[in-house]
């Protein structure tokens, strides 16, 4: 991604690119820059295909015109899926672009096989965009926030991660209304994050295990009942934690192997926050304690699909006898 912030930065461009992955927030973030710098709020420059393949034909008339009072037209074309099928017309074209059209395709997925990916390797520039891992993230955090003049400690930044997830949309969003919050104030602590982010599910399963742990009856039943009244259905609940309780096994197992956290992190492929809980979390329970956890819950989604205990009912009762 660095090249595409020399291309903007530098005003000068390849004829074709192809952004692809899992990561909507940076495919539209670069998209918009690319719209703002190259056409410059003259849409005349600007010709826009979502969700659809048009005619090769179609393609080449709108880049083959010449740009309106500017240096550049800009053809984007988003979603189309041409890179899973054979585009033999449009690859001889892509020879012929003229110096005055840039081409930009979206895509989540693309055939590296096949021979469009591969034309647009040999003329331009791909860039995948996948979902970012908490070490990439947090500076990411830090330069979002600076930009606002306000500034985060490393601990609270890994802190707000774990509460909030890895989807940059939902980070950015979630940085706007701390910046919001926070006011005139330039430093974001932890209590700021508390107050006002929103928390993923798997975060308030881990709350809610965190009380179960040290058998706390009343903080597990509370949150409980707070995901209820928040419409987490109680099957989704059950599976969260049969979920943990099986992280927290593999957590368990691999420490008293001797493996630091973040060879442990790597075996079960989750991010830093999520490791450090787990192994916390282990100390307060017995190897069986974890099993016979996993065991009820497998028994429990059973009675609950053959209709012999209430789903809302049974989880609860489920929390009750393992304190």
């Amino acid at each position: 991604m660095k090249k595409l912030s020399t291309d903007l930065k530098e005003n000068k461009f390849e004829k074709v690119y192809l952004f692809y992955g899992e990561e909507e927030y940076l495919k539209s973030s670069y998209r918009k820059q690319f719209v703002d710098q190259i056409v410059a709020g003259n849409d005349m420059n600007l010709s826009v295909y979502e969700n659809t393949a048009p005619e090769v034909e179609e393609i080449m008339e709108n880049a083959d015109t010449a740009p309106f009072f500017g240096e550049y037209r800009l053809v984007i074309l988003e979603n189309s899926g041409l890179f899973n099928r054979e585009c033999d017309d449009l690859c001889d074209y892509l020879d012929k672009i003229p110096e005055t059209t840039i081409i930009l395709f979206i895509e989540k997925k693309a055939d590296k096989r096949k021979k469009l990916f591969k034309k647009v390797q040999k003329l331009g520039y791909i860039c995948e965009m996948n979902k970012q891992n908490e070490k990439q993230l947090s500076p990411w955090v830090g330069a979002y926030l600076k930009k606002n003049s306000k500034n985060i400690t490393v601990k609270d930044a890994s802190y707000f991660l774990g509460n909030v997830g890895l989807d940059m949309s939902t980070i950015s969003n979630e940085l706007d209304k701390l910046i919001s919050y926070v006011g005139k104030r330039d430093t974001i602590t932890k209590r700021d994050i508390d107050a006002v982010c929103i928390k993923q599910l798997n975060v308030r399963i881990f709350d809610m295990i965190d009380a179960l742990s040290v058998r706390n009856k009343e903080q597990t039943l509370k949150s409980y009942y707070e995901l209820i009244a928040d419409k987490e259905p109680p099957a989704r609940i059950l599976f969260m934690i049969a979920r943990q309780f099986t992280l927290i096994l593999q957590a368990k197992d691999l420490s008293n192997r001797g493996m630091s956290r973040a060879e442990i992190g790597h075996i079960m492929n989750v991010q830093d926050f999520i490791v450090r809980k787990c192994i916390s979390q282990s100390h307060n329970f017995t190897v069986a304690d974890l099993k016979h956890g996993l065991e009820s819950c497998v028994e429990l989604d059973s009675q609950i699909k053959n209709g012999l205990i209430n789903d809302q009912i049974g989880v609860e009762m489920l929390l009750i006898n393992m304190m």
